[in-house]
């Protein structure tokens, strides 16, 4: 009931947040002229030493996201967004990360199980000019990943400015092992769904103010802005990654045709999940599989008005799919994808109270250990939302929703995540398993990714410890965080 009353005595409110950020959808505005940007794959061959080295280098560009109309923009390897990672189950990978911006910033492999001191969170600042090497060895299932910057305070500005790319991960064999789509770029499509806001100039609007910051109407796929993408295949995945500020979509088709979830953020789900419409808040993943008919042409689509929430308002048309006059068929759908055992609810339960910009009460501190967690722990952990819309992000775990408001989650909600939304005056229970790195003296971190709300402070930082060490454990950092020279 409180889900509801909330609702029907904050419409007002949340249509005065959206008001403030001016969007009331793009719905019938575009023309699809631009093919669909496919960002370039780097997959390296392993050396000689059987490790796989990624050059990457955050740079300044000018970018075109606007016909004829160039904006300052940061990339990765390019003036705008960067290239999809690639790996496998097994592989060493090696990063070379070179920072040519003019201010600090990070690298975090967001979705990714590694040592904390190799995450890229506001410990692993790369300061102008530096360059940061992160080793680690990939150990867990195939699944879409993403990597995006992480500085204290400057996250929603570095990212909103293009540091962002997908990372997928496959199995020891490549791929998934399900027979699902898995040609990049033809069957196979990345999707990173931004909001943006442009100056007349067509500059970027930089406005961080508000409730949320910024709001835009113009949605870039993949940095493209008014995109099409003809299909080829009876059938596509799409891996669809929610790279906004702020902005929750309700994806699904103009016809309202039906489609499968087949895998949520850290994987797989058990078996394809038919929906017709998904919700998908930042920094979270779902990869759909969809079916096309020669010749047709349908719109992918936010559909506004769902819930009254602050940040999901308004009509968005997001790309025009138009199906060759002949397609090539694709392998069936299989009736189930991986096995998943029953959530694990563990012997612990931790509450963490979501406030306007706080958790627990607290704003983010760099020094302080808020929680100590040992090595391999199964966890409950209570997300309670009190306030406007927020998300929950969980570094270096996987979690499975237990409820909502005490009710299961949705089928296409029960794979393995690592972000769930939380709307407002909602509670949600995970199911969280943690990694076995061990590091008393660096942080993880759990915040909410709106991005707005964690450089305001809405963060707080666990360490993982060799079990039994958890009261021996220091709750101050001697150092707020170091630099990489």
């Amino acid at each position: 009931m409180r889900r509801r009353g909330f609702l029907a005595l904050t419409g007002l409110v949340g249509l005065a947040l959206a008001g403030c950020a001016g969007s009331q959808g793009n719905a019938n505005t575009l023309a699809f002229r631009n093919p669909l940007r496919i960002p370039p794959l780097l997959d390296p061959e392993p050396g000689p030493d059987g490790v796989k080295r990624y050059p990457l280098r955050l740079v300044e560009g000018r970018t075109e996201l606007r016909p004829g109309k160039p904006a300052r923009t940061w990339g990765i390897n390019g003036g705008h967004l960067g290239p999809t990672l690639r790996a496998r189950r097994g592989d060493r990978l090696a990063m070379t990360v070179t920072n040519t911006l003019g201010e600090a910033s990070t690298l975090h492999w967001h979705g990714m199980r590694l040592p904390a001191v190799m995450d890229g969170g506001p410990h692993q600042m790369i300061e102008p000019g530096a360059v940061w090497s992160p080793e680690w060895t990939v150990d867990q299932p195939a699944a879409t990943t993403w990597y995006h910057p992480h500085p204290h305070g400057r996250t929603g500005l570095h990212v909103y400015r293009g540091l962002a790319g997908m990372f997928i991960l496959d199995d020891e064999k490549g791929g998934d092992g399900t027979g699902l789509p898995s040609a990049y770029g033809e069957d196979d499509i990345p999707l990173i769904l931004q909001d943006r806001k442009f100056e007349r100039n067509g500059e970027l609007d930089e406005g961080f103010g508000g409730t949320f910051g910024p709001l835009g109407d113009d949605i870039l796929i993949n940095g493209t802005y008014d995109p099409h993408f003809r299909v080829t295949t009876t059938r596509v995945r799409f891996r669809v990654l929610n790279g906004s500020s702020a902005r929750v979509y309700t994806i699904g088709f103009s016809d309202e045709r039906e489609f499968h979830v087949v895998a949520n953020d850290a994987g797989l789900l058990e078996r394809p999940v038919a929906v017709r419409r998904f919700r998908i808040s930042p920094g979270e993943r779902f990869e759909i599989v969809a079916a096309f008919e020669a010749g047709e042409e349908v719109l992918l689509k936010s559909h506004g008005g769902d819930t009254g929430a602050d940040v999901e308002e308004g009509d968005y048309d997001l790309l025009k799919l138009a199906a060759a006059p002949q397609l090539r068929p694709s392998a069936p759908l299989p009736a189930r994808l991986t096995p998943l055992a029953p959530p694990d609810r563990g012997t612990r339960t931790r509450t963490f109270r979501l406030g306007g910009s706080n958790i627990n009460g607290r704003d983010m501190d760099m020094a302080r250990i808020d929680e100590v967690v040992p090595a391999g722990a199964r966890e409950t952990w209570e997300v309670d939302n009190v306030t406007f819309s927020h998300n929950f992000h969980i570094h270096d775990a996987v979690f499975r929703v237990l409820d909502i408001d005490g009710e299961r989650p949705p089928e296409h909600l029960r794979g393995p995540k690592d972000t769930v939304y939380v709307p407002g005056r909602t509670k949600v229970r995970l199911a969280v398993e943690f990694g076995r790195h061990t590091d008393p003296g660096t942080p993880y971190m759990y915040h909410c990714h709106i991005l707005r709300h964690e450089d305001k402070g809405m963060m707080g930082q666990f360490v993982i410890v060799p079990p039994g060490s958890e009261d021996t454990t220091p709750r101050r950092l001697p150092v707020a965080g170091h630099g990489h020279h």
